[in-house]
């Protein structure tokens, strides 16, 4: 069974940083595209980020561009998303999910997902 479990999440102020950690298990997953996504109160969930299974092409959200950043280490079967300059409207809860070898910027695309982990950043 797949299971996928978060970490790293937290509160920060604004303009501080967290890291979120995702490691999956029940499966082999480095040929399978990862990402993140979260859902703040009152909204829907959206897309944060994505990596192809070889690391090599990354997607961004365009509110999080040049100030988080997605990696993966295939053989520890975890992604992790390294996020900077944080603000107030980044506060959510934040969702891994492990697609396809196609799946980028949509929910639809990820057949599994993490249970998620609390991001509050203050102003």
């Amino acid at each position: 069974q797949v299971q996928l479990v978060e970490s790293g999440g937290g509160l920060s102020q604004a303009g501080g940083s967290l890291r979120l950690s995702c490691t999956a298990s029940g499966g082999t997953f480095s040929s399978l595209n990862m990402g993140w996504f979260r859902q703040a109160p009152g909204k829907e969930r959206e897309f944060v980020a994505g990596i192809s299974w070889t690391g090599g092409n990354r997607y961004y959200a365009d509110s999080v561009k040049g100030r988080f950043t997605i990696s993966r280490e295939n053989t520890k079967n975890t992604v992790y998303l390294q996020m900077n300059s944080l603000k107030p409207e980044d506060t959510a809860v934040y969702y891994c999910a492990i697609g396809g070898y196609k799946s980028t910027y949509y929910a639809y695309e990820y057949d599994y997902w993490g249970q998620g982990t609390q991001v509050t950043v203050s102003s």
